[in-house]
């Protein structure tokens, strides 16, 4: 007689307990995961949402597109025993790991989950992050990091900070190979401070991020200044102060939501080009405005945001560090469908002058442009450097060379149109022929000379202006002379130092022209480990 396979019970193990089946296993796992997706309760999850925060898998949500997040180890646990902690082994660890996709591109991401253990870093969480991190780098992806996490987990001692330092060495390695994005979303205290500052982009959120390395109970105690938690750290003094904050937003779902437009407008690698589009903005559409938006005159003062618009594609222009250092614009935008990395100088706030916090700025975005394939131009209306004191003892000399590297180092399609000014040194750093532009272009009016007529002719006749028996008149007419033979718009076009003098209304189309020829640009570099940038 035979027994059918289907019929046959399961062998029963030793002790008598039916073995379990495959179905029971997978209804085991997946109830598992759902309560790690649902995270340590309601009441936390409650507590977050008071502070006017999302959840981790909240954020994930808004930031994927819809269906495409795949997280990895999920139910990963610490192994720390001590203080409690072999009592309470959430499976995730207080942190949330895997990839998704952005308009469909994918992108890599790690959210740390406030809820346990305040997010805290230790052995298990570090692991999880190094594991997402290396993957990005290896596939060529672009990795998002959402922080919302108190520093490394005390509980555990030397092995949080030890993990901070994989993290450290990780985005290193990965600078200018990948895009790499921090989101703050809550504190980011100590040593954690470190993680964000490394990558190449910083968002924060008002009232709820924070980052210092020492914070207000430790500053009080130390120097006895009383101060909050936003003073010290908030992100408005990090978009206005420090520079560290790149974007700052009011709230968490506009935050998340301009992650995914900065994306857009990324490669996914140093290897690949930012993705074009295809624009319904005629590439040689007329700039009308400009003529009416940039005065005659070199000392009146005009907006630098409205000219941008009206080059770039449908107005649209996507600005960093807005609030830090506002006497130089940096930004992206598309031209004829091309993305591209806009310098200017912006006369409304300190004249346009380059000081130490602008050529910090500048230097920067120039270098991140490089990084990524994003070719440049530079809109040059620029009196100078900034006099004084208190800039040259701050070291305007050695942060200065930090934009003047950044340019000359830079391999990328460059272009300079000159719009007005552009007197000394301060001409010469902002991408200038002499250090490597491919293409320079003026509108007629430009000025480009060693300084002022008035500060020129000063230097030049001052004896005779002295000796005159009418001073003002012999001063008037050799800052007349000075202007006509060294100063008139040709001046710099008759000596190769300009390709050519344009008139305003085409710059859209000129620039359009010159970045569709300059796309296939190849540049060689001398053989060496890394170049030494004054840092």
């Amino acid at each position: 007689m035979t027994i059918s396979r289907e019929a046959a019970p399961p062998p029963a193990p030793p002790g008598g307990r039916p073995a379990a089946t495959l179905r029971s296993r997978v209804a085991e796992m997946a109830e598992r995961k759902r309560a790690a997706s649902e995270g340590p309760g309601p009441h936390a999850t409650r507590q977050q949402h008071a502070k006017g925060k999302l959840t981790a898998r909240e954020r994930l949500e808004v930031l994927l597109d819809p269906g495409s997040f795949r997280e990895i180890e999920g139910m990963r646990r610490h192994r720390a025993t001590g203080f409690g902690m072999e009592r309470k082994r959430p499976d995730g660890d207080g942190v949330i790991c895997g990839w998704g996709a952005i308009d469909g591109r994918r992108v890599f991401v790690y959210a740390h989950d406030f809820r346990v253990f305040g997010g805290s870093l230790g052995e298990a969480h570090a692991a999880k992050i190094h594991k997402v991190m290396d993957l990005a780098e290896q596939t060529g992806a672009p990795l998002i990091g959402l922080n919302d996490g108190a520093g490394a987990r005390i509980q555990e001692g030397v092995v949080g900070l030890a993990g901070y330092g994989g993290i450290f060495r990780r985005a290193v390695r990965s600078s200018g190979v990948i895009p790499q994005i921090s989101v703050m979303l809550g504190p980011c205290a100590g040593g954690a401070a470190y993680s964000p500052a490394l990558t190449d982009f910083v968002f924060m959120v008002r009232r709820t991020s924070q980052m210092f390395v020492t914070g207000p109970d430790v500053v009080a105690t130390v120097t006895g200044e009383e101060i909050t938690h936003e003073e010290l750290g908030g992100a408005d003094v990090h978009a206005s102060r420090s520079g560290v904050a790149t974007f700052v937003h009011d709230d968490e779902a506009t935050c998340l939501a301009e992650v995914r437009y900065l994306v857009g407008l990324l490669p996914a690698n140093n290897q690949e080009f930012p993705p074009p589009v295809r624009s319904g903005d005629p590439a040689d559409r007329p700039c009308t405005g400009l003529l009416d938006l940039v005065p005659d005159n070199p000392r009146h003062a005009y907006d630098m945001h409205r000219v941008i618009e009206e080059i770039v594609d449908d107005g649209d222009f996507f600005e960093f560090h807005e609030g830090w250092a506002a006497n130089v614009v940096c930004g992206l935008g598309r031209i004829d469908g091309r993305v591209a990395g806009i310098v200017a100088n912006q006369p409304m706030v300190l004249a346009g002058v380059l000081d130490i916090g602008a050529a910090e700025k500048a230097a920067r975005f120039v270098q991140t442009c490089d990084a990524f394939n994003i070719p440049l131009v530079t809109l040059v209306d620029v009196p100078g450097f900034l006099p004084g004191t208190a800039q040259e003892h701050e070291g305007i000399i050695r942060h200065g060379a930090k934009l003047l590297h950044a340019y000359c180092a830079a391999t990328v399609p460059r272009v300079q149109v000159i719009l007005r000014k552009a007197y000394g040194g301060a001409y010469i750093v902002m991408d200038s022929r002499s250090i490597g532009a491919d293409l320079s272009f003026a509108w007629p009016g430009n000025e480009i000379a060693v300084m002022g007529a008035e500060g020129a002719v000063n230097v030049l006749y001052r004896r005779e202006i002295a000796a005159s028996d009418c001073p003002e008149l012999t001063r008037l007419e050799r800052i007349e002379e000075y202007r006509d033979t060294l100063m008139h718009p040709y001046h710099a076009v008759e000596l190769g130092l300009v390709d050519d003098v344009i008139h305003p209304e085409s710059t859209r189309a000129v620039l359009a022209d010159a970045l569709a020829v300059l796309h296939t640009k190849r540049a060689a570099l001398p053989h060496r480990k890394h170049p030494n940038p004054p840092f």
